[in-house]
């Protein structure tokens, strides 16, 4: 099962699980550490997660609670997370506000991968579609890190914002944006071609955010953005 649009809908609550599933089993195959980060995040997602707008709105203090422990492991926690990719900062905490997460679903996928076979032969197909193999960036042992990946030479300011998507997400860029292409870019409208429908979906439900910012840097605010699939 693929997903289409944001997880909401009659089958919505096994995506769920299974995500959170893959979280723990991948924890509790890892380290000791990784179980622990992998069991805090799985309490999180499961107390806070809103899914319907794919975020977790959370304060460091609030998890430290949550995790039975002081505010400075858990600013460890979070800090550990976020540069595994298992958890990307779509707001920053500033100014008295509280910072926003997304979760990493390719990641999490990635690093489940290996371990889907011990919970069951339609647990690991069904993983399979969410995380449509050919959408996630698996990065071999001395191949470039997604941060290495070069940007293509595209022309035009479409060039320019895939060096801004790349510098903003560069994982995000190694196995989501680098697919897509530019097709046109007049009267205001940005239309972006991918040829997996899955890619584009994943992008519109999860990257979205990120795109319209780097879009909006080079072409200025108030452009609409619209991806067509199987046009790239």
């Amino acid at each position: 099962m693929t997903m289409h649009g944001r997880i909401t809908g009659p089958k919505a609550g096994s995506v769920k699980y299974d995500i959170l599933t893959a979280m723990t089993v991948a924890g509790l195959h890892g380290s000791q550490g990784q179980r622990a980060s992998m069991l805090r995040l799985a309490a999180i997602v499961t107390a806070r997660y809103n899914w319907s707008r794919d975020e977790l709105s959370m304060g460091q203090a609030e998890m430290a609670r949550l995790w039975a422990v002081d505010e400075r492991t858990a600013k460890r926690e979070v800090k550990r997370l976020l540069t595994g990719r298992i958890l990307l900062c779509t707001r920053p905490g500033v100014r008295g506000r509280v910072a926003a997460y997304r979760l990493n679903i390719a990641e999490i996928c990635r690093l489940s991968e290996p371990v889907w076979t011990t919970v069951g032969a339609d647990f690991t197909e069904r993983m399979r579609q969410l995380s449509a193999p050919e959408a996630v960036a698996v990065v071999p042992d001395g191949a470039a890190s997604p941060a290495e990946v070069a940007v293509p030479a595209a022309q035009g300011r479409w060039g320019e914002v895939q060096k801004v998507l790349r510098d903003l997400d560069p994982a995000g860029y190694s196995a989501w944006f680098s697919k897509l292409d530019c097709i046109s870019d007049d009267d205001g409208t940005v239309q972006l071609g991918v040829r997996s429908g899955f890619v584009g979906q994943y992008i519109e439900t999860h990257l979205d955010k990120t795109l319209r910012v780097a879009v909006a840097a080079v072409f200025g605010p108030g452009q609409t953005v619209t991806i067509r699939a199987g046009a790239a």
